[in-house]
């Protein structure tokens, strides 16, 4: 490489400092290796907030999750949303994470049995344990709006063939292949007694590994089942047993 002689001593290194930190912002950018490429048939393009990478997933089939809903409403209105939309607090959408834009989702609030129908046409929330972010009129709804969150439990029941056209594709979330998670631990010692004392009794004790990007998580699983609508007599089963927290999941 041609330089010139002039650029020496401090010139010289403050340069290839100046290089160097370049070329570590660039390689910053780029998303994890356990992230699959984007370009991939099965996987949208992964996107990256607040320096962590979310990789949307290809189909909502089978999608069922617990977790805090959130809402967001007025300083949003009238801006863009993640689909190109317009976000309107009045109409019944919501942000998720990691769903496909144009699913839509059963929103069930767990502390007074209330439900709604919501689109999602955004991103987000991206605040640690809250799972969709749902506008001012679903939140209004379910009873979301005055305590800011809730616990809520979302099931995917279709997805939108064209944004904007209102024809959905049902899906199937009845039938699939549905587990029990019991637990999940950052010591993986913990999380392997806990499966020998299920194994004991339960079928298909496992431990199924997580990593958020900051810390790898250990859920502990059991059971196996092909139609929600078993899946309530299964928990109820564990939670008898002493694993109140049981809840379950699409694998």
């Amino acid at each position: 490489m041609k330089y010139d002689k002039k650029l020496t001593g401090k010139k010289y290194f403050h340069l290839w400092v100046l290089v160097l930190f370049l070329l570590c912002s660039c390689s910053t950018a780029r998303p994890p290796s356990r992230i699959p490429p984007s370009g991939t048939p099965a996987y949208p393009k992964p996107y990256q907030v607040f320096g962590k990478w979310y990789q949307p997933v290809p189909d909502s089939k089978g999608f069922r999750e617990r977790g805090l809903a959130s809402w967001y409403g007025a300083d949003f209105h009238g801006k863009k949303t993640s689909n190109g939309e317009i976000y309107n607090m009045h109409d019944m959408t919501a942000a998720h994470k990691t769903l496909p834009l144009g699913t839509r989702v059963k929103v069930f609030n767990l502390e007074n049995n209330k439900e709604t129908e919501v689109r999602v046409n955004d991103r987000g929330p991206f605040v640690h344990g809250r799972i969709i972010d749902l506008s001012y009129e679903a939140a209004r709804r379910i009873g979301v709006v005055g305590p800011g969150t809730a616990p809520v439990e979302i099931i995917a029941i279709g997805q939108e063939i064209m944004p904007g056209t209102g024809r959905v594709v049902p899906v199937d979330y009845y039938s699939g292949n549905f587990t029990f998670q019991v637990g999940a631990f950052i010591d993986k010692n913990n999380a392997e007694r806990l499966r020998a004392k299920l194994d004991e009794k339960y079928q298909n004790a496992h431990i199924m590994i997580y990593d958020n990007g900051d810390k790898i998580y250990y859920r502990v699983r059991v059971g196996r089942c092909q139609n929600l609508n078993m899946t309530t007599e299964y928990e109820d089963t564990l939670k008898k047993d002493g694993y109140p927290d049981v809840f379950t999941v699409a694998e």
